[in-house]
C-alpha cells in the first residue's frame, strides 16, 4: 500500500500522527486476536463435547431404537427457542437458554409404558442438539471476526506501520537536504555580500 504524502512539516505530522495512533492501536488489536482464537478454540471444544455426549446417548439407547416405530413423532414438538447474547471480544454470540416444547394430548391407555419416558428422552436430544447448533454459530461468528482481526493485525504490522515509518524517513531527508541547501546558499550570498563590501 502506497502511503500518499507531501515533502513538508504538515505531510510529516499527519504521518507521524497516524504512526502514532497505530502504534498505539497495534496491542489492543494483537489481545483481541489472541482472546478471539482461544474463544474460538474453547467453542470448538464445546461441539465435540456435546457431539461425544450425542454419541454416547445414541450408543446407550441401543436396544430402545427398536421401540422408537411405535413412537409418533407429533407427538412432541418445539415451540419456541429462548436464547440471550454475550459479548465476547466486541462479537455479539448467541447463548441457548433452553426450549418450550409442547406435548400433543394423548391417551395413557393406548400408548406404550415407556412412552413418558421417551417423551423426556427425545426433549433431551433435542435439547443437546440445540444446544450444539449454538456453540456452532459462535464458533462462526468468533472465527469470521478473528480472521478480520488477523488481517487488521497483519495490515498494521507489515503494511502501515513501516510504511509510514518509511515515508517520515523520507520526508524528514529532503527537508533535511533542504535545510542543508538553504543554509549553503545563505553562506555563499553573505561571502558574496562582504566580497562586495571589500571591493
Amino acid at each position: 500500500m502506497a502511503i500518499k504524502f507531501q515533502y513538508n512539516k504538515t505531510s510529516l505530522q499527519q504521518l507521524e500522527k497516524q504512526l502514532k495512533i497505530r502504534v498505539r492501536t497495534l496491542p489492543t488489536i494483537k489481545n483481541k486476536e489472541s482472546a478471539l482464537r482461544m474463544e474460538v478454540r474453547r467453542s470448538k471444544d464445546k461441539v465435540d463435547e456435546f457431539d461425544a455426549k450425542l454419541e454416547q446417548i445414541l450408543q446407550q439407547s441401543g436396544d430402545i431404537l427398536r421401540l422408537w416405530g411405535e413412537f409418533d413423532p407429533e407427538l412432541l414438538s418445539v415451540t419456541d427457542v429462548k436464547f440471550s447474547t454475550k459479548k465476547i471480544a466486541g462479537v455479539n454470540t448467541p447463548v441457548f437458554e433452553g426450549a418450550t416444547y409442547h406435548v400433543k394430548e394423548f391417551s395413557m391407555i393406548n400408548m406404550p409404558a415407556w412412552i413418558l419416558d421417551g417423551i423426556e428422552y427425545m426433549k433431551s436430544l433435542v435439547n443437546i442438539t440445540l444446544e450444539r447448533e449454538f456453540w456452532v454459530r459462535k464458533m462462526e461468528l468468533l472465527s469470521k471476526a478473528r480472521k478480520k482481526t488477523t488481517q487488521k493485525v497483519n495490515l498494521y504490522e507489515k503494511v502501515q506501520i513501516p510504511g509510514f515509518e518509511d515515508a517520515i524517513r523520507k520526508i524528514k531527508r529532503v527537508m533535511e537536504d533542504e535545510e542543508t541547501l538553504s543554509k549553503a546558499s545563505q553562506k555563499i550570498v553573505k561571502m558574496r555580500q562582504e566580497k562586495e563590501v571589500e571591493l
